[in-house]
């Protein structure tokens, strides 16, 4: 199981990583596994505003429909529109290419509130 260790993690399985006040959000390796094939991904608009662990939109996959967990609060700033043609992205390349937001944060609100990546590896288990 990939769980880079230069990010952070939340209990619903979403990856988080700080670039200055901008936070790119995915899911990990691990929910995308246990999703299994992802065919649709439904996501925010740029300028909507999400809030620390509230619903920012959904993952579909042939086995079950899933939220999507913000892992901090803040406005969106870019939204991964490749996926829209492309969602089997997150299964094949969940930490890069198959990222879904990014979000500008102010004085890294929840930031401090997510789990390393030791952390997360025991949740998972």
């Amino acid at each position: 199981m990939n769980v880079p260790a230069e990010l952070k993690y939340t209990k619903d399985h979403e990856w988080a990583k700080l670039d200055g006040p901008i936070v790119t959000i995915g899911i990990t390796d691990y929910a995308q596994g246990e999703l299994g094939d992802v065919v649709f991904v439904e996501l925010p608009a740029v300028g909507d505003s999400v809030e620390s662990e509230d619903t920012f939109g959904t993952i579909e996959a042939v086995k079950a429909v899933a939220d999507l967990f913000s892992p901090v609060s803040g406005e969106v700033v870019e939204v991964n529109d490749a996926l829209s043609d492309a969602p089997e992205t997150v299964n094949s390349d969940p930490y890069g290419e198959g990222w879904m937001v990014k979000v500008k944060i102010g004085a890294q609100d929840g930031w401090d509130s997510l789990m390393s990546a030791d952390a997360y590896e025991k949740l998972i288990g």
